[in-house]
């Protein structure tokens, strides 16, 4: 496989990713999500963010979220989220500390 093809089945593939999370399961929580898998829609968004500003292109968070959710956050958050549990919370904390701050550091 060539590299362009092997490029855009990738690309394809996040495609389908998204617009599953997005379209079929918007149920799926991304508390449910980070604390099952270690990443979420918002996860989704920053490596989208993160891999434009690597390619030179000025995009926020914001932009970043709104690139992916295909809308701005708040209205998606508004649209589907719901509140946790103070055991979602908890077990979110610990998740988001091992899948994303301290990745970061």
């Amino acid at each position: 496989m060539d590299a362009q093809t092997k490029l855009e089945i990738e690309a394809a593939a996040f495609r389908r990713l998204r617009d599953h999370l997005m379209q079929d399961r918007p149920d799926v929580q991304n508390i449910d999500l980070m604390n099952l898998a270690g990443f979420c829609r918002n996860c989704l968004s920053r490596w989208y963010q993160e891999a434009a500003n690597e390619r030179g292109i000025d995009m926020d968070k914001a932009q970043g979220r709104e690139a992916f959710y295909g809308m701005p956050y708040d209205d998606w958050r508004a649209a589907n989220q719901t509140e946790a549990s103070p055991e979602k919370q908890a077990a979110f904390d610990v998740a988001f500390k091992e899948n994303v701050t301290d990745r970061e550091g």
